[in-house]
């Protein structure tokens, strides 16, 4: 099979199922966000998770399961309920919402409480998943859009909420398993 097809030349593309959208329908623009998310999630594991490595293989089971529940996630939001084939295709359920905050719970267990707002970033894995949090949140603006224009499965919009807070614990985790602190928002005073 070769990568390119032509197919989408004419900037329309195929959903699951067979209709064809154009390039720029949100549809499109939600699960490629989803696609985004993923890949910042990815670009995360590529640098060190932390320095204890049984903590850091840990967190990295997690992200590796995140990764497939995106892809999940991308099947979803590509494939409208109403198209032939939609019964095939694995939509995020309420176990998948139950298993993303077992995984809130375990993660955050582990970082100090948090008493003001905190500034993304510290070390380079920990920035990175700050900004596959920040892509997480702009696909579930976009799929709470769709949800207005069609049929969006409302596990799928759970879940996603869900993954935002799970990587703002990851993030922490990340930078607390390095040793960086974290960096508390400094408000100016009003004028």
């Amino acid at each position: 099979m070769k990568l390119y097809t032509r197919t989408g030349d004419d900037g329309s593309t195929g959903l699951f199922g067979g209709r064809r959208v154009g390039k720029d329908d949100l549809r499109l623009d939600a699960y490629g966000t989803v696609d985004e998310c993923n890949a910042h999630v990815g670009a995360a594991r590529a640098v060190p998770l932390g320095k204890d490595a049984a903590a850091a293989a840990r967190l990295d089971q997690i992200l590796a399961a995140v990764q497939s529940r995106l892809f999940d996630l991308g099947a979803d939001l590509a494939t409208p309920e109403d198209s032939p084939g939609a019964k095939t295709v694995r939509r995020l359920d309420a176990a998948d919402v139950a298993e993303a905050e077992r995984w809130i719970d375990e993660v955050d267990g582990g970082n100090p409480p948090i008493r003001t707002f905190i500034l993304p970033g510290g070390g380079e894995c920990a920035a990175r998943l700050h900004v596959a949090r920040t892509v997480c949140r702009r696909a579930e603006r976009l799929m709470v859009a769709l949800s207005r224009r069609e049929m969006v499965n409302p596990q799928a919009i759970i879940w996603v909420n869900r993954l935002s807070d799970l990587l703002f614990a990851l993030a922490r985790r990340v930078n607390a398993l390095h040793g960086i602190s974290d960096t508390p928002w400094s408000s100016r005073p009003a004028k």
